[in-house]
């Protein structure tokens, strides 16, 4: 049997069309409640946010050389960020409204519940994959020093922002990496590059 056909090549290509549907869903789901949270706290959404410390990026140089295993480590480190970045941005949201704008402490909370859904579907790929799984440190990155409302509103906005990007690079990440070829490990050739 080919490698390409193998069981857990076919299992490997599952968990990734499974993902991008998965992220596909998760992007639509951030632009709809940064629209919302855009509305609900005020802000020009054509407002520029400088990078906000401890959101990752999602633009990167070189992806085409990127191997499938540092893809998968990349999307993960990300996710879990933007988990313990997001847990944030509920509380905050929750001190500063309470009750009074629940539908867009909900919106927070489902787009939280599917990053750590992805996060996990990236770990299944990883154990596949028998690489081994970087432990969490603590809960992500340390608590930023105490913010100003409106410095809070900016960094929700970077985040909400960045993460509709990840969700993009996510879906390229595991289309290359679905795709039949070498080993997830092994760079792609220059004629595999999108």
């Amino acid at each position: 049997m080919a490698a390409a056909d193998s069981p857990s090549a076919a299992l490997r290509r599952d968990l990734c069309s499974r993902g991008i549907r998965l992220a596909g869903k998760m992007r639509a789901d951030v632009v709809d409640l940064l629209e919302a949270y855009v509305e609900q706290q005020g802000l020009d959404a054509s407002a520029s946010v400088a990078a906000v410390e401890g959101v990752p990026l999602a633009a990167v140089e070189r992806w085409d050389e990127q191997t499938g295993t540092q893809r998968l480590l990349e999307n993960l480190a990300a996710y879990r960020a933007f988990r313990a970045l997001l847990a944030q941005m509920l509380e905050e949201q929750r001190e500063q409204l309470g009750e009074a704008d629940a539908g867009l402490g909900r919106a927070l909370a489902a787009v939280l519940l599917q990053v750590s859904a992805f996060a996990y579907h990236l770990e299944e790929l990883l154990r596949l994959e028998s690489r081994g799984i970087p432990g969490e440190e603590e809960d992500g990155p340390p608590p930023p020093p105490r913010l100003s409302l409106f410095e809070q509103k900016l960094r929700g906005l970077g985040v909400l922002r960045e993460l509709a990007q990840w969700a993009v690079r996510s879906v390229r990440d595991l289309r290359q990496l679905a795709k039949p070829g070498p080993a997830t490990g092994a760079a792609p050739s220059p004629a595999e590059n999108p």
